[in-house]
């Protein structure tokens, strides 16, 4: 079987039951819309403070950012040429599995079908609560955080139309929103005495220690620009509209980083944001006088909403594609009459809801970050690989720039996994024992699927 299309790939696990598909109806503004969603959350509005104190410089910030956006679209051309090729929802438990071994698929998505979606979206609905109090100090944190998630996730339940109208909608409203943060910083605020042209200097702080580990907190900012890849089975014609998506989705993000560390550096003075968490609120603050904090907190209060829908949005459809393959989760692979894979959403709801009242998805996020980048890591090294080992496999998208774009992502993600190694040891190693335990896990009740089913290893199409 070739690489077929989803509706192919998808339509059968290796018990034969025949599941409902959803008819491809996700455009690619929607897509983009889902990318840009999943990536700008509050990292962009923290960072700045730790990184301009020990880079007093507008340029080094600015190409700290810029970098970590190339980085990013280095990750989005192989994301792309995988997709195209093997055009099936759920990112890298569809590309593993095909690349290596359906074991480390299952791998992969048992990290994110478990936790790997819903702590995020816990910490984005804490985040979501506790600007709210910033606005209305009377407000509960705990019923504010999982009304937001609730609220999000009976939308998605709803299906595909609700789904992609809610998600545009919410997405559009909130780069409008910053948009019009920045039009206020630059055209009202007083500007500081700053200089985003290079000068002595420099260079001696772009190829220093603190611009590498800056660069580490950026690509967090930046970790999202994969968010297609995990519905490319509803995606309209996904061999093109996937690749766009992506690129589309990273490149506005990217613009919007720099231009957002740009206004914060324009309007507030440096010494005031060194150190500072809440960058964003101390920028406002001059620009919209006394009432800044609480505009800022307004625009990121509604700029986390469609976050937390994308993350409800993909998040189930790792869950949907696994209970295709694995009979144990047939149940998750169900999709109620509009569409909507029902008991996947209620799972990471489940889990998002349980994460918020132990109040542990901190910690687990920091358990999972070397998980994530492994898997990330292995799913561009995949496209080597495949490049070597398989080169007649059809490839509708070839990937830009290739071998260098991937090996820039593969330096920069191996950079990463060696500063959590040696940053912060434990967590890492609970990480690598999370994904141990789904190899152990996969072992016990895993049905070895027919090689014409999707999760099937390249060479046997």
């Amino acid at each position: 079987m070739s690489p077929g299309t989803s509706s192919e790939m998808a339509a059968s696990n290796p018990s034969g039951t025949v599941w409902p598909t959803a008819k491809p109806g996700v455009s690619v503004v929607v897509a983009t819309a889902i990318v840009v969603a999943d990536m700008v959350g509050v990292g962009v509005f923290t960072s700045l403070g730790f990184q301009v104190k020990d880079m007093p410089s507008g340029f080094s910030i600015l190409m700290l950012w810029s970098v970590g956006g190339i980085v990013a679209l280095c990750g989005v051309f192989s994301y792309s040429e995988l997709g195209a090729m093997f055009p099936r929802s759920s990112g890298e438990y569809n590309f593993l599995g095909r690349a290596f071994h359906p074991a480390f698929g299952f791998l992969a998505g048992w990290v994110s079908a478990t936790v790997g979606f819903a702590a995020p979206v816990a910490l984005a609905a804490m985040a979501f609560a506790e600007y709210a109090r910033s606005i209305v100090p009377e407000a509960p944190v705990m019923p504010v955080a999982v009304g937001v998630i609730w609220l999000v996730s009976i939308v998605q339940l709803f299906g595909l139309k609700h789904s992609s109208a809610f998600q545009l909608v919410s997405t559009l409203v909130k780069v409008t929103l910053i948009l019009a943060f920045l039009f206020a910083g630059f055209a009202v605020a007083q500007p500081q005495p700053i200089s985003f042209a290079p000068k002595a200097g420099d260079l001696a702080h772009i190829t220093s220690a603190p611009f590498a580990i800056g660069l580490v907190f950026v690509m967090y900012a930046f970790s999202g620009w994969n968010a297609a890849t995990y519905i490319i089975g509803e995606l309209r014609t996904p061999q093109r509209s996937l690749p766009k998506s992506l690129l589309f989705g990273t490149l506005i993000v990217m613009v919007l980083y720099v231009a957002l560390n740009a206004v914060f550096l324009w309007t507030a003075p440096i010494d005031k944001l060194a150190g500072q968490i809440q960058v964003a609120s101390i920028s406002g603050s001059y620009v919209f006088g006394d009432l800044g904090g609480r505009i800022v907190a307004a625009m990121i209060l509604v700029g986390l909403v469609p976050s937390i829908s994308a993350m409800m949005w993909i998040g189930p459809r790792v869950m949907m594609t696994m209970g295709e393959d694995i009979p144990v989760l047939g149940l998750f692979a169900r999709r109620s009459k509009r569409g909507a894979p029902a008991y996947a959403i209620l799972f990471q709801l489940a889990v998002a809801t349980l994460l918020l009242f132990t109040q542990s998805f901190e910690k687990v996020l920091d358990f999972i970050q070397f998980s994530l980048l492994f898997c990330s890591f292995f799913t561009v090294l995949a496209v080597v690989k495949l490049r070597i080992f398989s080169p007649e496999l059809p490839r509708p998208y070839r990937a830009w720039g290739y071998p260098v774009t991937p090996a820039v992502f593969l330096l920069v993600t191996g950079f990463m996994m060696y500063y959590l190694l040696v940053e912060r040891p434990v967590q890492a190693l609970l990480g690598m024992l999370i994904m141990l335990s789904g190899v152990v896990i996969y072992a016990i009740f895993h049905r070895r699927a027919d090689p014409g089913v999707a999760i099937a290893p390249p060479g046997r199409n």
